[in-house]
């Protein structure tokens, strides 16, 4: 029960750290800097550097989690 609990955790934070990287992708793909309508009415606008603070930021946290976390690993 418990190995199967500790798989669940796992696939879910996956998951869930594979949709930030996703989502913060597709943002800054989608959104044009030189375009305020594009992000206007966004979470964190008007700005585009708010903008990118809210939607790609958990992604760049995630990922330089994950670079952590490898570096560590490694030189144990």
């Amino acid at each position: 029960m418990r190995r199967a609990l500790r798989a669940l955790g796992w696939a879910v934070l996956l998951l869930v750290g594979g949709f930030l990287v996703a989502r913060a992708v597709v943002e800054v793909i989608s959104v044009d800097p030189g375009r305020p309508a594009t992000y206007r009415d966004d979470w964190g606008g008007p700005t585009y550097a708010g903008v990118l603070l809210v939607h790609a930021g958990p992604g760049l946290l995630v990922l330089g989690t994950v670079v952590l976390l490898l570096w560590w690993r490694r030189g144990r």
